[in-house]
């Protein structure tokens, strides 16, 4: 099995701007149109037996219509994480009800909800959705939205990690984008998943194979960030590193599999 564990995909109604205005930030062309049916033709061409999409509530006030669109999306070939705002009045009870719904897990991303990942709030949010079994992705690391002023660094990931002990913790962009001396310093070893989403495209593959066997193929996620990565192209760059076939399966979909309790 195959599964993509960071993609992203938009209501019909929204996907073209959305898609439209996101390219121009990440000066990046998308690979696919950012709906659901896009998503799906892409993952179908890649040999991608399920893509897990991780929605971002850039506002608290957004919490029901991410949460109630991703609720349709809880099995097949494309599941879809929730998402919580750290801004929340009411964390617990929102996070009681994504669990409600059946959802398996949160995406949080510091730089689009303008708060640092060491902050108390982050730290609240992820000590309860780890309570309630729920997987917790972050985006980590370097973004286009505010390329100087990181939000999550592997430091504050590594503070959060000491603090709360999160166990289903999912760090994207392999713990730090662009970041990845400081992702070996802080977090290689820690009980952290890590995924691989658009890494390929930009780390040295030298210093992806230390990370993976350094920190365990067993903590390694396939992902993608698709659109901004082409689903076929990275699975065919993953089936082409020079990994054991343990590893290899491991971060294919291994370790993604027993994560989501498929």
């Amino acid at each position: 099995m195959i599964i993509d564990f960071h993609t992203h995909m938009f209501p019909d109604a929204i996907a073209a701007r959305t898609v439209e205005k996101l390219a121009k930030l990440v000066e990046n062309p998308p690979e696919t149109d950012g709906t659901h049916d896009g998503l799906f033709r892409s993952a179908q061409e890649a040999g991608i037996d399920c893509s897990v999409v991780l929605p971002i509530a850039t506002k608290a006030s957004q919490f029901y219509t991410i949460n109630e669109y991703a609720a349709h999306f809880q099995k097949g070939k494309i599941i879809s994480f929730g998402s919580i705002h750290p801004a929340s009045e009411n964390y617990k009870e929102e996070l009681r009800e994504i669990n409600a719904m059946g959802i398996k897990g949160i995406k949080l991303h510091p730089d689009y909800q303008g708060v640092y990942f060491n902050d108390i709030r982050y730290k609240r949010i992820v000590s309860y959705a780890s309570e309630l079994g729920l997987i917790i992705s972050v985006h980590a690391g370097q973004d286009p939205l505010c390329p100087e002023d990181i939000h999550c660094t592997p430091q504050m990931s590594a503070e959060l990690i000491e603090d709360v002990a999160p166990e289903k913790l999912v760090l994207a962009h392999l713990g730090g984008n662009r970041q990845w001396d400081e992702v070996e310093r802080y977090l290689v070893g820690k009980d952290v998943y890590l995924d691989t989403a658009v890494i390929f495209d930009y780390i040295e593959q030298e210093q992806f194979l230390r990370i993976l066997r350094n920190h365990g193929s067993d903590k390694v996620l396939f992902a993608t960030d698709s659109p901004w990565a082409g689903q076929k192209r990275f699975v065919d760059i993953m089936k082409e590193m020079p990994v054991t076939e343990e590893e290899r399966e491991d971060v294919l979909g291994g370790n993604a599999e027993r994560l989501l309790g498929l």
